[in-house]
């Protein structure tokens, strides 16, 4: 079977509050698409962060001396550097412009994965961020839940979002929220085409399939914040985050 990625075309604004499932299987029927056992659907961060309510509002963040120092050396708002400090873990690197941290969920991003686009002018009045969901592991599985229950189909769901790689240019989609498929495949000990025992290989399967969901939903206005996805070459089980984190005794940029 051919890999496909369809983009969903009728996904209103998504608001705090908002039935995610019940906003996708809407649009799926709108372009006469009919889930099927195996289908994977990818979900952009940003839509899952807004229907659980993780906006912050700039006014009522009180930023720290901490905060306020780092922010001198950053050029940006001691505000929302406050803010990047209670999602990490630990600051890794900053320069003029730029902070890279630690997430509290374990991978290495800029600013804490806290995004101004796409979200001011959505809250009148209000000066607002947004940031990444609490749990994304768990609002897959949660949306996953729902949509197989009102569909009555086995299903993967895979939330994304677009970070720098630290030895290339440009962003990537890449898995922040992992159900029902798997994150990383194991071809160690499998043949290559010549017969050569695999020693090393493993394959970020929902980084892969993050890309190329991201390369179809775009980074600007395009407003199609979800994938439909079938024949998906891999085997369906469950998957986590976790997989894809590289411990921090290989990592060499850390």
């Amino acid at each position: 079977m051919a890999l496909t990625l369809t983009p969903l075309l009728n996904i209103p604004l998504v608001k705090p509050g908002d039935d995610l499932a019940a906003l996708i299987v809407a649009a799926l029927g709108s372009q006469g698409l009919v889930l099927e056992s195996g289908d994977i659907l990818v979900v952009a961060q940003k839509i899952v962060s807004k229907a659980e309510g993780r906006f912050v509002n700039l006014a009522t963040v009180n930023p720290s001396r901490e905060a306020v120092d780092l922010a001198q050396q950053v050029d940006k708002d001691s505000r929302l550097i406050e803010l990047v400090i209670q999602e990490s873990k630990r600051i890794l690197r900053f320069r003029p412009g730029t902070i890279i941290v630690e997430h509290r969920l374990g991978f290495v991003c800029a600013n804490a994965g806290i995004d101004h686009s796409n979200v001011s002018g959505q809250i009148e009045g209000e000066e607002c961020v947004l940031l990444l969901p609490e749990n994304p592991d768990a609002s897959a599985q949660e949306l996953r839940v729902r949509l197989e229950e009102m569909c009555d189909v086995q299903l993967g769901i895979l939330i994304i979002d677009s970070h720098g790689r630290a030895w290339r240019m440009g962003t990537a989609g890449v898995a922040i929220g992992i159900s029902g498929m798997p994150g990383l495949v194991d071809l160690r000990g499998e043949p290559d085409l010549f017969g050569y025992t695999l020693r090393i290989t493993q394959v970020g399967t929902a980084d892969e399939l993050a890309s190329a969901a991201s390369l179809v939903m775009g980074q600007a206005a395009e407003g199609t914040p979800v994938v439909h996805v079938r024949g998906f070459p891999y085997e369906l089980r469950e998957g986590h985050l976790s997989e894809l984190i590289r411990p921090e005794e290989q990592d060499l940029f850390r």
